[in-house]
């Protein structure tokens, strides 16, 4: 059986998805980009503040479906530019500790709304 996850500290989805599946005992989001909740408008600063957006996003949806980011498995991480991965990689370094998350990162040639970043996650219940 799979149940929707929905929040109103995240972004509301730009389309028929939603937030996250859980199924079972595991999460599963859709990519969040960079969208301050509050506003609805896409954050501006660069790859740090975006990148920081998403994850805070992504943080409340997996609290919405009773996990943390410390439950994490894997992450996908899409760029608008790779050349902003070391960018990245200090901001993400600060939302996890080890053993870190399996992960994947490519850069695209487009993301919703002119996003530098879009990022989902796989994350299992404790």
């Amino acid at each position: 059986m799979k149940n929707a996850v929905s929040t109103q500290k995240a972004p509301a989805a730009i389309g028929p998805y939603s937030q996250a599946i859980v199924c079972g005992d595991m999460i599963f989001t859709s990519g969040q980009i960079p969208i301050d909740p509050a506003t609805g408008e896409l954050v501006q600063g660069g790859i740090e503040a975006q990148t920081t957006r998403v994850f805070c996003n992504l943080r409340e949806v997996l609290a919405e479906a009773g996990a943390s980011l410390d439950d994490v498995i894997k992450v996908n991480v899409y760029v608008k530019d790779l050349a902003d991965f070391a960018a990245l990689n200090e901001v993400y370094a600060t939302f996890f500790t080890q053993p870190y998350p399996a992960r994947s990162c490519v850069e695209v040639s487009a993301l919703p709304k002119g996003a530098l970043v879009e990022i989902e996650i796989i994350a299992k219940k404790s």
